[in-house]
């Protein structure tokens, strides 16, 4: 399962995020988005976990926690739409024409 976690801290990192939900199982990946032209972080990131029951439990118990002295979101990612010119993987766009 796919999660989106959002507003976390600006120090926080790929291996903070991996640490944080691994306390509820497996953790295939955890990745911090950051800022292409700075190397900062966008304050929100992905993880990933291979059972659905662990990540259940980690999005409910993780929601609305203080990390890093901000209340963080825990959803499941919603994903990328057909339609968007955004792309948070580093793939390349192509032409619709």
């Amino acid at each position: 399962m796919n999660m989106y976690v959002s507003n976390l801290g600006f120090h926080v990192t790929d291996e903070d995020l991996k640490k944080l939900f691994a306390g509820y199982g497996e953790v295939s990946s955890a990745k911090v988005i950051t800022d292409k032209i700075s190397g900062k972080s966008r304050g929100f990131g992905f993880v990933e976990m291979p059972v659905e029951a662990a990540a259940q439990q980690a999005m409910q118990e993780l929601e609305g926690i203080e990390v890093e002295g901000r209340t963080i979101s825990v959803s499941v990612a919603k994903p990328r739409s057909e339609g968007s010119n955004r792309s948070f993987s580093g793939g390349s766009r192509e032409s619709k024409w």
